[in-house]
């Protein structure tokens, strides 16, 4: 009897290979090729870049590839340029001139829409990239992480210390200490926050441990406003002890003076790697709950856990873009309404509805967020614009007043797209247009095949930079349905 053969892997996992990186894949993915007895073998290095080479360390080998964990750079392209800010492991491209990641994001990124989204004439649609306005200090939120390991950068190793800064690369427990401006927070935060981790440490309550999941002081989260340069603190901790709240508030005021609008101590027990508590409880020790942020005129309260476009200033040029797609043709449709789903806490939908003539909707199915996006609107003394807490496919059962009026809608999912169930839920509500923004091309891709077999085209698209020195990239694509289509919208 025959049993199944087990494949011979060109690579095992855990092994280490020298490799020169000639190419790019989307996100951030080096692509070295290696000669084996089978021919050319292809390997991706997550972090790595053309004219590279390096040590990378096998996570995963299929028949045809294998992707691998950058360990160490050998010896670096010959265009690099060491940033005049302390390297850190969120700006892979941070020696890369900015031109040239603009580039391999364009080139990579509509790879994707021909590959995935089987769209051949990507050429044709595609209007442009739009690059931030600010490529260093561009961030109003940053988070911190304490540990009682820390990644050593000048010896490479790990050492057991009070340590506070960003997880070294291709790790979860290890910390690499922020000893200055990292180049893109904010400049004041980052050049003084070793005096923080000095304060923590001096108080002698220890750091987290990721790997014994135990200790006191786990994050410290600061927010930005670029409206008023406000600073609004978050500091997360265990249970485990009592924080002296009046020393830290003390501490973090001297450091950053008037700019703090508040601080908040959160109280954190979960053993997973995040800031958000399942259970605990935030407080507001000192100050303000919210700093305050403009958009095009808006104003919008942001929380310590309010989703909100990282860099501002690009996304008035993402919004830009998605009101003029939103817009057009839109005094000649007076009835018409432009319907903004998934709306979170609505920010489109207001700024949509600041310029618009015509009914805004936003529609999500979280009430918080719902009446967040009421409130702002009331502020922001908007009256066109309704907010409505809904799912999609029920949203005309529920609402028939809006049935064959919905001209376009505007959908700006997370980075996992939308479910195809999902995306026939936001069909039956029979647009003409769809703005689709989309932080992820890759899902964006995905799901165009699913929107052209019911009858949707993509009409444009374009790529917009939100976070120079990364991988990401945004997209913003037009797609319209072709009206002689008849589409099968069977759940």
């Amino acid at each position: 009897m025959g049993g199944h053969r087990r494949i011979k892997r060109t690579f095992q996992k855990g092994q280490v290979l020298r490799l020169t990186i000639t190419d790019m894949a989307f996100g951030g993915k080096g692509i070295a090729r290696v000669e084996t007895e089978n021919g050319p073998f292809v390997v991706f290095v997550q972090n790595a870049f053309p004219g590279q080479i390096v040590d990378a360390q096998v996570a995963k080998c299929k028949a045809r590839h294998a992707e691998c964990r950058l360990l160490c750079v050998i010896e670096h392209a010959a265009f690099e340029m060491p940033p005049p800010f302390q390297p850190i492991p969120g700006a892979p491209y941070a020696s890369v001139p900015i031109e040239m990641q603009h580039e391999w994001k364009t080139k990579t990124a509509l790879d994707l829409y021909r590959k995935i989204g089987q769209v051949e004439d990507i050429d044709s649609v595609y209007q442009g990239f739009v690059p931030s306005p600010l490529c260093w200090h561009y961030r109003n939120k940053m988070e911190y992480s304490f540990s009682e390991i820390r990644h050593d950068l000048k010896s490479d190793e790990k050492v057991d210390d009070f340590g506070l800064g960003f997880k070294h690369r291709g790790t979860w427990w290890a910390v690499e200490n922020l000893d200055g401006d990292s180049g893109l927070f904010d400049e004041l935060v980052e050049s003084t926050l070793h005096q923080v981790r000095a304060w923590c440490e001096q108080t002698g309550l220890p750091a987290w441990h990721p790997p014994k999941r135990k200790g006191f002081f786990r994050f410290l989260v600061v927010r930005k406003s670029y409206a008023n340069d406000g600073l609004l603190v978050n500091l997360v901790t265990t249970s485990d002890a009592a924080l002296d709240v009046n020393g830290f508030i003390e501490c973090i005021r001297k450091l950053w003076g008037d700019r703090v609008q508040g601080i908040i101590h959160t109280i954190n027990d979960d053993k997973g790697e995040r800031v958000e508590a399942r259970e605990g409880e935030s407080s507001v020790i000192w100050g303000a709950s919210t700093i305050t942020e403009m958009l095009y005129g808006l104003s919008f309260g942001i929380s310590m856990g309010s989703f909100f476009q990282t860099n501002p200033k690009s996304a008035e040029q993402l919004y830009a873009e998605v009101l003029a797609l939103a817009l057009d043709g839109v005094d000649n449709r007076p009835q018409d309404v432009i319907m903004d789903l998934f709306c979170g806490t609505g920010t489109i939908g207001q700024l949509v509805s600041k310029h618009a003539k015509t009914p805004v909707v936003g529609v999500d199915i979280v009430q918080s967020a719902i009446q967040d996006a009421r409130d702002a609107a009331k502020q922001n003394g908007l009256t066109n614009v309704e907010f409505v807490a809904a799912d999609a496919g029920k949203f005309l059962l529920e609402h028939p007043e809006y049935k064959g009026k919905i001209h376009t809608v505007i959908l700006d999912p997370p980075r996992a797209g939308i479910s195809p169930k999902t995306l026939r839920k936001v069909m039956r509500l029979g647009a003409q247009r769809l703005v689709y923004v989309s932080c992820n091309p890759a899902t964006q891709a995905r799901d165009l095949v699913e929107l052209r077999e019911q009858g949707y085209q993509l009409k444009s698209l374009k790529l917009v930079d939100q976070f120079p020195h990364t991988a990401h990239v945004e997209a913003v694509a037009c797609i319209e349905k072709n009206e002689t289509f008849q589409p099968n919208l069977e759940a």
